[in-house]
């Protein structure tokens, strides 16, 4: 309420959670009615956190008819009152998350299912440290085919990709001078921005941090805020996992490491290669990675994206400083050594993203799970076991994964694999063409 407080002129508040494809599900409500949010939170059906890709119900799932579509009640975070920097009108954004009316979270709610294993690692006296890296294009959609917008500053289009440009990040500077602003007004840490390989491509770091929750909220508020405020200027921003054929996709790569009661980096043993626990953590990542696909390309256009070749991994494999591996060791001073995980697209819901990264990383350091050896040169040309190649094989092995099971609740799960399930039957049916209308915006 002090947020509110201070800042008199706003007059409404969106309250909003992420359902399983991490799209933001809530209301608005007037900001004079902010100390009920506060007190008693909001209600709606626990098959929301459960819609499909275009927000509808699940066919058959029990959380319709079959329990006469009760409600949950949906408390606000701790993240607390935040601008919506996006908006004409002042605006404040209240980000909720769902629990059963006699206080149990609810097992369905994907930011639940990563305060469950963030709970695990802190049971054993550990702490993740969580960035992520995040790509997304530029794109001028006004018209019948996606292209590029035109420079505000020149009025010029981009016909290529210019990796590491200056003049590429200078022609959108207005743009990004709004997003960092915004950025620093919503408390996300961003940092880096660069340009990538694809006309009008972008990534922009977020900062690392001992709160892998928070880390994730920043993901999927930054998510929301580029996509909000790209319309401000004339141009969509998109983080779809492969909007251009021709072009490299988007990833989403999250870095982690670490720490003990003491604060020290259990990953780093004074090495390059670091440590025992580093090396198990890699097993069990590499262990889950074809169950838990689906995670990281949960879409039909994110297997667009995972191809031989085109900057994003395809082989189950890990290195150290190769970015060809789904898992890398970057470069770094010992106390920095870390992890830094590859696959998913920029289309995931950051919840379930990190929760499948840190479930599976957690599991390899308590089995103790040893990967094999580290490759060097092209993972390409390794002849590694290959990830799922297409959505049905991905979403098969989800439902059947072992290690999904030790990570996320067994609702969760069955939830999920529904929701897939429906729009696999439903994208079918579509045109490559209203396939990315649909997902141009909503991933």
């Amino acid at each position: 309420m002090d947020w509110l407080r201070d800042h008199p002129q706003v007059r409404t508040i969106r309250v909003a959670a992420a359902d399983l494809n991490g799209i933001a599900r809530g209301k608005r409500v007037p900001a004079r009615f902010a100390h009920k949010l506060i007190s008693d939170g909001t209600r709606f059906p626990f098959s929301v956190m459960n819609l499909d890709i275009w927000g509808e119900d699940i066919e058959d799932s029990p959380l319709v008819f079959e329990s006469g579509d009760v409600d949950g009640v949906l408390l606000p975070t701790d993240r607390g009152f935040m601008p919506m920097p996006w908006l004409e009108a002042p605006t404040a954004l209240l980000p909720i998350w769902m629990f059963h009316t006699d206080g149990r979270p609810y097992d369905g709610d994907p930011r639940h299912a990563l305060a469950a294993v963030v709970a695990r690692y802190k049971a054993a006296g550990l702490t993740p440290v969580v960035a992520t890296e995040l790509e997304f294009y530029l794109i001028d959609d006004s018209g019948r085919t996606l292209r590029v917008p035109p420079s505000p500053r020149s009025g010029k289009r981009r016909t290529g990709g210019e990796i590491l440009s200056l003049r590429a990040l200078d022609a959108f500077d207005r743009f990004f001078s709004a997003l960092y602003d915004a950025c620093e007004e919503m408390d996300i840490p961003a940092d880096t921005a660069i340009s990538e390989a694809g006309p009008g491509q972008f990534e922009i770091n977020l900062m690392h941090q001992g709160d892998a929750l928070k880390a994730a909220d920043d993901t999927w508020l930054f998510k929301m805020l580029v996509k909000g405020l790209a319309r401000n200027h004339g141009f969509a921003a998109s983080f779809m996992a492969k909007p251009y054929d021709q072009w490299s996709g988007n990833g989403m790569h999250t870095h982690f490491s670490v720490l003990d009661a003491e604060g020290r980096n259990i990953f780093d043993n004074g090495g390059p290669d670091g440590s025992d626990r580093l090396r198990h953590a890699v097993g069990g990542c590499l262990a889950a990675l074809t169950g838990s696909t689906l995670i990281f390309a949960p879409h039909e256009n994110s297997f667009d994206r995972l191809v031989p070749d085109a900057h994003a991994p395809t082989g189950i494999g890990w290195a150290y400083e190769n970015r060809t591996a789904a898992l890398r060791i970057p470069a770094s001073g010992p106390v920095a050594r870390r992890i830094e995980h590859r696959v998913a697209g920029g289309d995931v819901n950051p919840y379930l993203m990190i929760a499948a990264i840190l479930g599976a990383a957690l599991i390899g350091i308590e089995d103790r799970i040893e990967p094999p050896a580290p490759i060097v040169g092209n993972a390409y040309a390794q002849g590694l076991q290959q990830l799922p190649t297409t959505w049905d094989e991905a979403l098969d092995a989800f439902a059947g994964c072992p290690m999904a099971k030790r990570i996320f609740p067994a609702e969760l799960i069955e939830n999920f694999v529904m929701t897939k399930r429906q729009e696999l039957r439903y994208m079918a049916e579509l045109s490559p063409e209203e396939q990315t209308e649909i997902y141009l915006d909503t991933v």
